[in-house]
């Protein structure tokens, strides 16, 4: 065990958590909250809450606990890699594949074949996420950013945070939307009654804004272009069938037989755009459509 101490020599008027999140830049102010609530995290010999406001002359005392070792295999799984440099790799993700290793399930992953085709990975994710700056869900296919080092991880995942990062989706959705184009700007949270499911929910929740333009309608169908301005667990699926247009093929969000016989809901990531992290030029990304996502909007393009 690590501990480290913070003497406060001015009055913040800031909550300990968000004090300490700018002290602390290599652990996230959620981490933090999560410290405070198991004891790690005292002031003046106190447990304290995370809204604690932070005082001139308090005595900070942060214990860090080894992290427990994890084995990962590295797996010779392929990978579409699109772009590599010293900084940073830019991952074409199959639908199916799940993206980093979680309890009991830690082979298989894109973590594993980073890991066998990755000479350096970021740390800055934790153990079980090395080079891991934002997710894709398992059925969802398309454009990830990895990182390779924690200079480019901290200024990507700061990227991500202020919208600088532009992630353009592809989504084929039940029903004819009506508008050519409009914003879905509802917080989501974890379903109070469900918790393996996110929803549209006030309390205990956060900002989440979708963007969404209209590609080609069908009869019973319609091809959106989507633009991610907040990153939220399961956000389009969950802003889509808010809006009584679910993701064809999703399970989770949609009450609707899936007609086409999909293993998962027809979203891509097709496009990515961001600075890079080191040298600063503006780099772009596009992804093709997947072949079964292509052979399906055919079919619905016959009726």
């Amino acid at each position: 065990m690590n501990i480290i101490e913070i003497y406060v020599d001015e009055d913040k008027d800031i909550r300990i958590d968000s004090y300490l999140a700018e002290e602390l830049k290599e652990i996230s102010r959620s981490n933090i909250q999560k410290m405070i609530k198991e004891g790690l995290i005292t002031v003046n010999g106190k447990k304290i809450k995370p809204r604690y406001l932070v005082r001139t002359g308090d005595y900070i005392e942060i214990k860090i606990l080894e992290p427990k070792k994890i084995n990962i295999p590295a797996e010779n799984i392929p990978l579409n890699i699109l772009y590599e440099d010293d900084d940073i790799a830019i991952i074409d993700k199959p639908q199916g594949m799940v993206v980093h290793p979680a309890s009991g399930n830690y082979s298989g992953t894109l973590v594993n074949a980073l890991l066998y085709h990755m000479d350096s990975l970021s740390t800055m994710g934790g153990q079980e996420r090395p080079g891991i700056v934002h997710r894709l869900d398992k059925d969802t296919s398309g454009l990830l950013i990895i990182s390779k080092n924690d200079f480019s991880h901290s200024i990507l995942v700061n990227e991500i945070k202020e919208r600088r990062v532009k992630r353009i989706y592809y989504c084929l959705v039940y029903g004819n939307v009506k508008v050519d184009k409009g914003v879905i700007n509802a917080p989501i949270g974890r379903d109070p009654v469900d918790r393996r499911r996110m929803t549209v929910i006030d309390k205990n929740s956060k900002e989440a804004i979708t963007h969404f333009k209209v590609l080609e309608r069908f009869n019973r169908y319609t091809l959106l272009e989507v633009e991610l301005e907040t990153g939220r667990t399961h956000q389009i699926r969950v802003h889509m069938a808010y809006i009584g247009h679910p993701v064809v093929g999703d399970a989770v969000y949609s009450n609707k037989k899936s007609i086409f016989g999909l293993k998962g809901q027809l979203l891509h990531a097709k496009r990515l755009s961001f600075y890079h992290p080191r040298k600063g030029d503006y780099l772009e990304f596009e992804s093709k459509l997947p072949n079964y996502f292509i052979s399906i909007l055919k079919k619905v393009k016959e009726g």
